[in-house]
């Protein structure tokens, strides 16, 4: 647990390190936990008063508040560390990575374990707040801004207020946190749920069919457009709860004989709803009549609200 050994794993979490000068001198989490340290031994040795003191000199000079009595392990690092609180009981295993605005709060008022366990190689996302004597297991990884409140499985990755598991399994990303690749519990639940309505209206609408005899469009009829966008407003995006016509998210339909081409601007080419718009399209545009084969392409350009345009091929 040395100068050295915390110096190193700076270069090791923060690309931004340039030089062992600047590490020592530049880093407040760094400082943080060496004050620490110091503190901690005397908070074991109950010496309460002058271990409370001297946390509190440092959370003025860092930023970055931890209780004496907090347990940290080695190469725990702390970047940037504004706002940072640990508490009391709170334990903090080894290799964790704690970014600012981090809170490992308590949530009772008798004098009992009421902080969190974070156990070894955990990554902690900005603005995260882990409350109450819980434990996050190896190798998990929190959101930021989430709020943890119940235990979190080894390897898990969690997101949300309040937080819930996003991946059960450990990224092949070890030791980041991929903000921009965690998919969205709460959509996914929505999106499953759209897509058993929907399978269920396609049961209730050929029951209907065949009981009265009558299909959706006669036999010799040509396909239009219209008949295909009247269908594609039913494809609903879950996150804002509009239809995709609606959201200008189709750009054109091409109707080619019993072929229909339906080309999406979406308004990130990492969209997680891809496959679920997809197969949404694919089953809606197949229930009509005449419909052979759905291709749904995504064109790589700028999504705009103002999208109106429709284009149509014979």
């Amino acid at each position: 647990m040395g100068i050295r050994e915390d110096i190193r794993t700076v270069f090791e979490k923060d690309p931004a390190a340039r030089s062992t000068l600047e590490v020592i001198c530049c880093y407040p989490g760094l400082h943080a936990i060496w004050i620490h340290r110091i503190s901690h031994s005397l908070w074991e040795r109950h010496f309460y008063f002058l271990a409370r003191l001297l946390s509190h000199i440092s959370r003025m000079l860092t930023g970055i508040e931890i209780h004496p009595g907090a347990k940290l392990g080695r190469r725990v690092f702390i970047d940037h560390g504004s706002g940072v609180v640990i508490g009391e009981t709170a334990e903090v295993g080894d290799d964790v990575l704690i970014y600012m605005g981090v809170v490992l709060g308590g949530t009772a008022l008798e004098k009992v374990k009421r902080h969190p366990t974070i156990e070894n190689d955990v990554v902690i996302g900005s603005g995260a707040s882990v409350l109450g004597p819980i434990t996050v297991g190896r190798g998990a990884k929190i959101g930021a801004g989430s709020v943890v409140i119940r235990s979190v499985p080894a390897g898990a990755t969690v997101v949300g207020v309040p937080a819930r598991i996003a991946e059960t399994h450990p990224s092949v990303s070890a030791g980041q946190l991929d903000h921009d690749k965690l998919p969205d519990p709460g959509l996914i639940v929505i999106s499953q749920i759209l897509d058993r309505l929907s399978k269920l209206e396609d049961k209730l609408q050929a029951h209907e069919e065949l009981v009265s005899g009558h299909g959706k469009t006669p036999q010799g009829t040509a396909l239009k457009d219209e008949q295909i966008y009247s269908l594609l407003k039913d494809v609903v995006d879950p996150g804002v709860g509009m239809d995709i016509v609606k959201l200008g998210l189709v750009k054109e339909v091409i109707v080619d004989g019993p072929n229909v081409n339906v080309n999406l601007v979406l308004t990130t080419s990492a969209c997680p709803m891809i496959e679920y718009f997809k197969e949404q399209i694919r089953r809606k545009v197949l229930s009509a009549e005449g419909v052979e084969k759905v291709n749904v392409n995504i064109l790589d350009e700028p999504w705009s609200w103002d999208r109106t345009k429709k284009k149509v091929v014979h």
